[in-house]
C-alpha cells in the first residue's frame, strides 16, 4: 500500500479565544473533507503567551480531535513560532494560515497540489490578478501595495504579494531556507519569500479570495517600521548568497 503524503498545517495565534473555537472547527471539516490522500495534521501554535482563554479553548479541541495538537511557545512572535515548528517537523509540505481563516480555504488544494507539481514555495496573493479582496480599508490597501512595490525595487523579486497569511513550503526547501531568516515577527513572511526568490526557489503564487478582519489586531504603524528595517537589513546583509553556496 502506497503510503500518504505527510502535511502539517500550522495556525499561528496570539490571544485568538474567539477565532479558534469558531474557525478551527472550520478548517478541520475541511481538511477532514479534501485532504483524504494525505497524512496530515493542524497545529495551534500560541506564540505570546496568550493571556485570555486561547489555551483552555485549544486544549478542548485537541482532546475532541485527534489530529489537532495544541503548542505553547513561550516566546512572543508569529515568525519565530513557524520557524520553531517548521524546523522541528517531520511533514513532507507544510502550510500556515492565519487564524480569521481570511484566505478562502478553497484554494488550500491547490496551495499543496502545486508543490507537488514541483514548486518550493507556494503563496496565497491579493494582489496577484485574478485575486478578490473585500472589506479592505484604503489605507491598507495603499500602504500594502506601497510596501510590496518597494520590496520589488529593491530586490527584484518576483512576487506581487509578500505578507498574504496563507504560504506552503516543502520540507527540504524549509531546512534550506529558514537557517537564513531572522525575523521573529511580522517580517518572517517577507524575508523568507525574499531570500526564496533571491537564491532561485521556485516560487508560485495563487490569487485567492480574501475577507479583511476587521477585528484585526495587527499594529499596522509598528509593524511598517519593522518591515522596513528589516528591508534594510536584507539589503545590506544579503544572506540568499549563502544559500546560493
Amino acid at each position: 500500500m502506497e503510503s500518504k503524503t505527510t502535511l502539517s498545517v500550522v495556525v499561528p495565534v496570539y490571544n485568538e479565544e474567539a477565532d479558534i473555537a469558531r474557525n478551527i472547527p472550520r478548517l478541520y471539516k475541511f481538511l477532514k473533507n479534501n485532504f483524504k490522500n494525505y497524512s496530515w495534521e493542524l497545529l495551534i501554535v500560541d506564540n505570546g503567551p496568550s493571556t485570555d482563554k486561547t489555551s483552555e479553548v485549544s486544549k478542548k479541541l485537541e482532546k475532541k480531535y485527534k489530529e489537532v495538537e495544541y503548542i505553547f511557545i513561550p516566546r512572543p512572535g508569529r515568525g519565530g513560532a513557524l520557524k520553531e515548528v517548521w524546523q522541528k517537523s517531520s511533514s513532507e509540505l507544510l502550510c500556515y494560515m492565519d487564524v480569521d481563516l481570511s484566505s478562502d480555504l478553497r484554494f488550500l488544494p491547490q496551495l499543496i497540489s502545486r508543490l507537488e507539481k514541483g514548486a518550493d514555495l507556494t503563496i496565497g496573493s491579493r494582489l496577484k490578478s485574478g485575486s478578490k479582496v473585500h472589506g479592505r480599508t484604503l489605507t491598507r490597501e495603499v500602504m500594502s501595495r506601497g510596501y510590496n512595490i518597494l520590496i520589488h525595487l529593491m530586490f527584484w523579486t518576483h512576487f506581487a504579494d509578500a505578507q498574504c497569511g496563507f504560504k506552503a513550503i516543502t520540507r527540504k526547501a524549509a531546512s534550506k531556507l529558514l537557517p537564513h531568516v531572522k525575523d521573529t515577527a511580522w517580517f518572517f513572511d517577507s524575508e523568507l519569500l525574499i531570500i526564496a526568490d533571491k537564491s532561485g526557489a521556485s516560487v508560485v503564487e495563487i490569487p485567492v479570495e480574501w475577507r479583511d478582519d476587521p477585528n484585526s489586531t495587527v499594529k499596522v504603524a509598528k509593524t511598517a517600521w519593522g518591515d522596513i528595517k528589516g528591508l534594510m537589513r536584507l539589503f545590506l546583509t544579503r544572506p540568499w548568497v549563502k544559500v546560493k553556496s
